[in-house]
């Protein structure tokens, strides 16, 4: 069975949660490298329309199913995803295992401060984990080659096995992608705001809204603003293109 599902002409990777972390865990102990893009409903939209952001997630070693509606998607379309995982669970699930293997992070982007709140808060509760290196760039809609060159050298100094993103998608994901081969990490990964979200900088809803697939309407309450237009605007659009590609694909089967 192949490992990926087409979701939008977009590649997400069938594995859960579970299964995602032991390919981290893999990749690490067998010097490998993955490049590793969470992907929810919007980013699935936005790819739709932008080649370029399609194109580095189809290329990219596991694309996650972030969100209960991409998980409903796959299984609506035949080609069930085992499950989804969310940048604010794998961060901090993972960090359980790298602190048992000994496994070393670095933190790049958010907020100034953020990065050394993540590491006190996942080192205090996961003895014995390894945070190597931490940098938050300066605001840039585009960064500059000086500060791309800072943060290269950066990063592979620390030695660290696992490079974790927070610069918001799809941004985090077109400057994993062009710096990818340069990188000398095993796994590098854009999580968005989880590094606020573990911190208890920004709260995460309940577990019942998580499971509904309500965790978006949670978020929305905390940022009404900045978030209507991707909630209310873009994403209803995802169920009829889903509906659409079903049609298609049944269609092809029928003219087989």
């Amino acid at each position: 069975m192949p490992q990926k599902v087409n979701i939008l002409d977009v590649a997400v990777s069938r594995y859960n949660l579970q299964e995602t972390m032991e390919e981290f865990s893999r990749a690490i102990k067998k010097k490998k490298k993955l490049r590793v893009s969470v992907t929810p409903v919007n980013c699935i939209l936005w790819a739709r329309k932008n080649e370029s952001l399609r194109r580095i997630y189809n290329s990219a070693d596991i694309v996650t199913a972030d969100g209960v509606p991409v998980v409903w998607a796959s299984k609506f379309l035949g080609d069930a995803i085992n499950g989804r995982v969310t940048g604010l669970d794998l961060l901090p699930q993972f960090s359980e295992i790298a602190a048992k293997e000994g496994f070393s992070y670095f933190f790049l982007g958010a907020a100034e401060g953020v990065g050394q709140q993540l590491a006190d808060k996942l080192t205090g509760k996961n003895p014995g984990l390894k945070v190597s290196g931490i940098y938050s760039p300066p605001y840039a809609e585009k960064f500059s080659d000086e500060e791309n060159e800072k943060m290269i050298k950066l990063i592979n100094q620390s030695k660290a096995d696992v490079l974790w993103v927070s610069l918001t998608a799809p941004k985090q994901d077109f400057w994993i992608a062009e710096h990818f081969d340069r990188l000398n990490v095993s796994v590098a990964v854009g999580v968005g705001a989880a590094f606020d979200v573990v911190c208890g900088n920004i709260k995460r809803s309940p577990q019942w809204m998580q499971k509904a697939g309500l965790e978006w309407l949670y978020r929305f309450f905390q940022e009404p603003e900045r978030l209507f237009k991707r909630y209310f605007i873009e994403a209803p659009i995802f169920i009829p293109l889903i509906i659409k590609q079903k049609l298609y694909k049944k269609k092809q089967n029928e003219n087989k």
